[in-house]
């Protein structure tokens, strides 16, 4: 995460945030990952016209976000209602190429938190499989970033979560996340002690 200076916490509505079809988008945030992880989510993008659509093989762009609190020492996770795992709130791109604006909506619907704010630099990618009750087994290019909740927000929830939950940003490998998360809240907690405050 280079350049903090560039760039600043937006909220909704921030033109940075506005919703686009064009995939141009989608491979300038990819830009400063130059490695091979990289590489497989740009020749996605090459290859599909539809990456951003949920339909697309072997698999689609997503959006994630790891929602912290206004201290900066926890985030919110949500006991995901279909595959019955603690996860970082987040969801498919529904062909929105903008991937920052992606997150930030998932997140405000996932957590019906208003006000939340999002670093518009993506902090993590990660790959992984889904299989989905009804739908075949598929990818996720999940491209995560960093989002800040308001003081005292209180998390709501929707229909795709059983619960939502607090948590340490350093006790998550406790509460039996996966690595990949453990991982993304480590990069977030580093993210944080760097960044200008929202």
């Amino acid at each position: 995460m280079s350049g903090p200076e560039e760039l600043t916490w937006q909220g909704e509505g921030h033109a940075l945030l506005a919703s686009t079809e064009d995939l141009a988008v989608a491979q300038k945030l990819l830009a400063e990952f130059d490695d091979d992880l990289g590489d497989r989510y740009r020749a996605l993008i090459d290859g599909h016209p539809d990456a951003t659509v949920r339909t697309c093989r072997p698999g689609h762009l997503t959006g994630s976000a790891l929602v912290v609190d206004s201290a900066g020492t926890n985030t919110l996770l949500m006991l995901h209602a279909k595959f019955g795992r603690w996860l970082q709130p987040g969801g498919h791109a529904d062909g929105d190429a903008n991937l920052a604006a992606v997150a930030l909506r998932e997140a405000t619907e996932e957590t019906g938190i208003d006000g939340l704010r999002i670093w518009p630099r993506p902090l993590h990618l990660d790959i992984h499989e889904v299989d989905p009750p009804g739908e075949d087994p598929h990818l996720h290019f999940d491209v995560r970033f960093l989002v800040q909740a308001p003081a005292g927000a209180r998390p709501q929830g929707n229909h795709e979560s059983r619960a939502l939950r607090w948590v340490p940003l350093d006790g998550l490998a406790d509460f039996g996340c996966d690595p990949g998360l453990v991982h993304l809240a480590q990069l977030g907690a580093e993210a944080l002690a760097e960044l200008p405050k929202p």
